[in-house]
């Protein structure tokens, strides 16, 4: 099927950004492969092979990865056994974009003390706890409001605002129960007054550091729920941006798209946080750009010149999500949403919903953001995720 000098790709995690991947791996040649905790995920559904494994167990991950020999290994989440990333690199095994970058942003509190304590970057002050007594201190320090967050998870899981001293254990719980890993750790930051939080999609590739238009986005919960692009914003809000972009992926290093999550304030822009691959958010790309984040993302992996990003036209997006746990269910309700102009549809087909699972997602571009967002939010109130 495959000729000698065909190189392979293992992607680490297979939802619905890593099914993209596989698509835009494929394009261009290469033999993939895709790897999750549960089978029939997203990308496995699309890859030339796939594996069932634990990636929080090193020796199975390194045992898939030595079985494969893939000449890159792409992590899409962030609960996987980064030491032995980190070992297999050193062996001289490709990690995208690099197993430190990997490592520091698997966890909130690696990637927050490089951005703060490493490299002066504005972000909000934070605090960290063990214990439900020593949250209870570093609330105190912080103040109230204030964000509480487990050091790792994903799509806002067990991330919480805390508004009074009676929230703490509560806070507490969610953040311990939604946190992945083994770590009972927890992120405290000060609640950030901001006009709007953006993603900065950043590309570092042999071409130098290449940048889409800012995407705006609403989240509830910590997850999002819709995006658009571009963002309206200054020319200062965008030079403060960039800047805050290229410290933190230079810092990081390797070939790749990163998604820099940024608040937009009355005092400035401040960091919030960084994924050194596709983003949720960026989903939206596929609707606006001549070339969607994970064209970008393979594209520089591949050490192949990304000369320029064009902004095609405004676009949206709009999350469709599950109510209820079941192992069967349907997505109704496309064909009225395709009634929409300018409107798509991508069903991700995973195994199972979960409350609050991203099931699919609406994309729709027009004239305007505004239009666009219309669109994509009448779009998504067509659908329905039912169940028997």
């Amino acid at each position: 099927m495959f000729g000698t000098q065909t190189k392979k790709v293992m992607l680490l995690g297979s939802g619905e950004l890593g099914k993209e991947i596989i698509f835009e791996a494929q394009r261009l040649g290469l033999e993939t492969i895709a790897v999750d905790r549960y089978e029939n995920a997203p990308a496995m559904q699309v890859a030339h092979r796939f594996y069932v494994v634990d990636m929080l167990d090193g020796e199975e991950l390194r045992k898939v990865i030595e079985q494969e020999k893939p000449d890159f290994v792409v992590p899409e989440i962030e609960a996987i056994a980064t030491e032995t990333l980190i070992d297999l690199e050193n062996e001289g095994l490709r990690i995208v974009p690099t197993a430190k970058a990997v490592n520091l942003t698997m966890d909130r509190e690696g990637i927050r003390r490089l951005a703060a304590e490493v490299l002066g970057i504005p972000t909000a002050k934070y605090a960290f706890a063990n214990t439900l007594e020593e949250l209870r201190d570093a609330v105190a320090e912080i103040g109230l409001p204030c964000v509480i967050k487990p050091i790792m998870s994903s799509s806002g899981k067990g991330q919480t605002v805390c508004r009074s001293i009676e929230d703490i254990e509560s806070s507490w719980n969610e953040a311990i129960s939604g946190g992945r890993g083994k770590k009972a750790r927890v992120i405290v930051e000060e609640f950030i007054h901001f006009e709007s939080e953006i993603t900065l999609l950043t590309v570092r590739s042999v071409s130098g550091t290449t940048y889409c238009a800012p995407i705006g986005h609403v989240q509830k919960d910590g997850d999002y729920i819709e995006s658009w692009q571009p963002h309206n914003m200054s020319t200062e809000q965008i030079i403060q941006s960039q800047d805050i972009a290229k410290k933190i992926t230079d810092a990081l290093g390797g070939y790749g798209l990163f998604g820099v999550e940024l608040f937009l304030s009355p005092q400035g822009v401040y960091f919030s946080e960084v994924s050194p691959r596709p983003h949720d958010t960026g989903m939206v790309t596929m609707a606006t750009q001549d070339l969607s984040e994970f064209a970008l993302h393979v594209r520089a992996i591949l050490g192949f010149p990304i000369p320029s990003v064009r902004l095609l036209r405004s676009g949206a997006s709009h999350t469709i999500k599950a109510a209820k746990e079941s192992k069967t269910y349907q997505i109704a309700g496309i064909a009225e949403s395709l009634s929409i102009p300018d409107t798509q549809v991508r069903v991700f087909g995973k195994p199972e919903t979960k409350v609050g699972r991203r099931m699919a997602v609406v994309l729709s571009s027009g004239e305007t953001v505004e239009e666009a967002r219309e669109r994509a939010a009448e779009a998504a109130d067509h659908i329905i995720v039912t169940h028997d």
